[in-house]
């Protein structure tokens, strides 16, 4: 069993920066292509960086960067110059290579393991 708990979210303007955490417990194999979706309502879930950052969004390339502590224990999304549009729902999950593409990122979470989410709100 995972356990994911995202935090970091807040409200901030536009041309801010915010950096969420995901803190991971449970089976380490299951933490591979640890990534970042985020949901706005009426929208579909989308990977914004995947597979600890091999792949980014254009929508987010360049401003959006993932880390994590050397412990692997907490995965980082650090987003800078922050705009309205990334307003939107937070989400790390673990991702199956089937569900993983280079060219594409991440499609969705393994065995469905998401945390709660984090909400990140920017204004203009």
């Amino acid at each position: 069993q995972v356990q994911l708990m995202e935090s970091g979210g807040g409200s901030v303007q536009a041309g801010g920066s915010l950096r969420l955490s995901c803190v991971l417990s449970g089976d380490t194999v299951r933490r591979a292509y640890m990534s970042w979706f985020r949901q706005v309502p009426g929208k579909e879930r989308e990977g914004v960086a995947c597979a600890y950052g091999n792949f980014y969004a254009d929508s987010v390339k360049g401003r959006f960067t993932v880390s994590q502590d050397s412990a692997e224990s907490t995965v980082y999304l650090q987003m800078n110059d922050l705009n309205p549009e990334d307003t939107a729902m937070y989400y790390c999950a673990p991702v199956l290579r089937s569900d993983y593409s280079d060219d594409s990122g991440c499609r969705t979470a393994a065995f469905g393991y998401w945390g709660q989410g984090t909400q990140v709100t920017v204004s203009s």
